[in-house]
This record gives structure tokens, C-alpha cells and sequence, in this order.
């Protein structure tokens, strides 16, 4: 990646440090365990690429940042929401994220959960003190917030959740692992996208395009993460190498082979890349579909 992208993607990301410190404080009070685990997994250095393309697209589209500004933050209290309970031990079982010990780890399962709960439900609180705070077109905000809610949801990020430990010991079609990460993971990547193309009130053919590019990044980013586990290393990834394997998970790598998984991951951000062609300033949206092949974590 050049300086210049480098520069462009930390810009994005500091604003949403920076928003996310802001409103995520830790009270005086009683319970103030609970907001020190929703922290300790909310600013423990993640890549903020969900929020990243939200502010991404509002730029290109020519659209007011302090708009999509809290919804991209709310997306990523919901990503952490899902990585703490991803990481219990009912579901992956995983000791390290981002290159620290897991919430459960540290403050127990029951907190944890408890902060996964809290960072969903604040999530939603941010989104709706956008929408109430709008007078002169509080529909289209909300509509953002469903576009959200809904990859977040049973018809989303959970039912994909479902399918993955539904499938643990057990091989799976080609099939139903492409509409298991489409949901766990692609759903909320598009939803990412999309819910700012909808703040900026986008016209349809760009409205496709965008649809287009999200869901072929949010499939790029899984092989990648498949490849990354299955060839990664832990010291990088931050994140404990084959937990995919331990957990007799179906991935691209195993129902593909790595050499085909790559295959796919190129063929995914070109398909990304094209999506883009008739777009006006979309050249970071473009190179952030590169760096998802090349990331190393």
C-alpha cells in the first residue's frame, strides 16, 4: 500500500478513535466492570475496516462525515459485540484476539457476555439518538439503521453464526460455506457500505455498484481470514493460528484447498475493483480492496 492510502485509512480510523473514546467512558459507579470490558475489547487496536469504508464512501459520495460518523462507530461496537462472543468458550473457544487474552479470559464468561450484550445495546442507542436528533429527514437515518440491524441480526450475522456451529464436525458443501460467511461475515461488511451510500442518498446504479463491491470484499475478507489461520502467524495475527482446525471447522482452505481459496480471494477483489469502474473518487474504496489480500492480520 502507498503513504498516501496508509495516511488516508489512519485518517479514518483516528476519527473513529477518537468518536469511540468520547462516548465509551468509564462511569464512577458501581458497574463500572462492565464498561471496563466493553473497553478493554473496543480499544484493543483493531483494523476499524467496517468504519473505515462507511466514512470511505460518505467522502466519495460527497457526503456530511459527522452523519455517518456515529453509525460507523455503532458498526463497530456491534463487530466487537459478536468477536466477544465469538471467542466464549460455547462458541470458538479462543484464548487470544488482537493480541491480547479474550474478554472471558480476563474478566470472566459472564461479564463478557454481559459486554457483548452492553456494546449491541449501545450500539443501538447511538444510531437512535441520530435518528431523533434529525428534523429535517429522520427516514433516511433510520433506514440506515435497519440496513444495520438487519445484517446484524437472524437474517445476518447470527443465522451465519448458527450455520458455522450447526457445521462443526461435520464436512460441508461448497454451498452452504459461502452462505455462512456471506451472513457471519459479508453481511455486516456490506452493511458497512451500504448503510452510508444510504445516509448520502445515493442514485440506484451507484446504489448496485456499492452493493456489488460490498458483498465481493466481505467474501475477499473471509478467505483471507481462512488463509490466515491456516497459514498465519499467531504473532501477527494476533489471534491463536488453526483455531479453525482444532474446532473441525469447514473453510475455504479445507473445502477448497489453499491454492483454490487464493484463487478465489483474487478473483473476489477484482470483482470489487470492477464494481467501482464507473465511479467517480472511488480510488481508496478500490485500494482498500487490495489491502484486504494483503493483510497480514
Amino acid at each position: 500500500m502507498t503513504m498516501d492510502y496508509i495516511h488516508e485509512y489512519n485518517r479514518y480510523r483516528n476519527l473513529v478513535e477518537e468518536w469511540i473514546q468520547d462516548r465509551i467512558t468509564v462511569p464512577d459507579l458501581p458497574e463500572k466492570t462492565l464498561v471496563e470490558a466493553m473497553r478493554y475489547s473496543l480499544m484493543a487496536g483493531g483494523k476499524r475496516l467496517r468504519p473505515v469504508l462507511s466514512l470511505a464512501v460518505c467522502d466519495m459520495l460527497g457526503g456530511d462525515t459527522e452523519d455517518v460518523l456515529p453509525f460507523a462507530c455503532a458498526i463497530e461496537l456491534i463487530h466487537t459485540y459478536s468477536l466477544i462472543h465469538d471467542d466464549l468458550p460455547c462458541m470458538d473457544n479462543d484464548d487470544f484476539r488482537r493480541g491480547k487474552p479474550t474478554s472471558h479470559k480476563v474478566f470472566g464468561e459472564a461479564m463478557a457476555i454481559l459486554a457483548g450484550d452492553a456494546l449491541l445495546n449501545t450500539a443501538c442507542e447511538i444510531m437512535l439518538d441520530a435518528v431523533i436528533a434529525e428534523r429535517n429527514d429522520p427516514l433516511t437515518k433510520a433506514a440506515a439503521a435497519r440496513i444495520i440491524m438487519e445484517a446484524t441480526g437472524a437474517s445476518g450475522m447470527i443465522a451465519g453464526q448458527v450455520i458455522d456451529l450447526e457445521s462443526e464436525n461435520a464436512p460441508v458443501s461448497y454451498k452452504v460455506l459461502c452462505r455462512m460467511h456471506k451472513l457471519k461475515t459479508g453481511a455486516l461488511i456490506r452493511a458497512s457500505v451500504l448503510s452510508a451510500a444510504r445516509l448520502c442518498k445515493t442514485d440506484e446504479k451507484t446504489w448496485d455498484a456499492l452493493d456489488r463491491y460490498g458483498r465481493h470484499i466481505g467474501l475477499a475478507f473471509q478467505i483471507k481470514d481462512d488463509l490466515l489461520d491456516f497459514e498465519g502467524d499467531a504473532a501477527v495475527t494476533g489471534k491463536s493460528a488453526g483455531i479453525d482446525e482444532r474446532n473441525r471447522k469447514s473453510t475455504f482452505v479445507t473445502v477448497l484447498g489453499a491454492d483454490r481459496a487464493r484463487e478465489m480471494l483474487s478473483e473476489a477483489v477484482r470483482e470489487a475493483i470492477s464494481a467501482l469502474e464507473n465511479i467517480e473518487n472511488a480510488g481508496f474504496l478500490a485500494r482498500t480492496a487490495a489491502y484486504i489480500a494483503e493483510r497480514e492480520k
